[in-house]
């Protein structure tokens, strides 16, 4: 079992920068896939960026260019850094942690909200 508990966010105005943590439980293995997701008001879980287990990230346009996500070497902190943020980034950011084959696990989210 693995918990997640995500930290970080809060108000920030548009264009400044925020750094999210996903602390987890235990240190996560390799095998783990991590990942970001976000959910604004009204609109369904949507995936921010993801981290392979070989260290290789992804993310989605919208985010491109302006977030990075990361590791510590320990491997039990998950890092979304996040700049140049617009409005519409504001969501409740979420923690996932995927293991191969198995159920993912969620944090319980972390609000961030960008004013203009």
């Amino acid at each position: 079992q693995v918990q997640l508990v995500e930290s970080g966010g809060g108000l920030v105005q548009a264009g400044g920068s925020l750094t999210l943590s996903c602390t987890s439980s235990r240190s996560l293995s390799s095998l783990f896939v991590m990942a970001w997701y976000r959910q604004a008001p009204g609109n369904q879980r949507e995936l921010v960026a993801h981290l392979s287990s070989s260290g290789n990230p992804y993310y989605v346009d919208s985010v491109k260019g302006r977030f990075t996500i990361s590791r510590d070497d320990a491997k039990t902190t998950l890092y979304l850094h996040m700049t140049k943020l617009k409005p519409e980034d504001t969501a409740v950011y979420y923690c996932k942690a995927t293991p191969f084959g198995s159920a993912p696990y969620w944090g319980q989210g972390t609000q961030v909200t960008v004013s203009s």
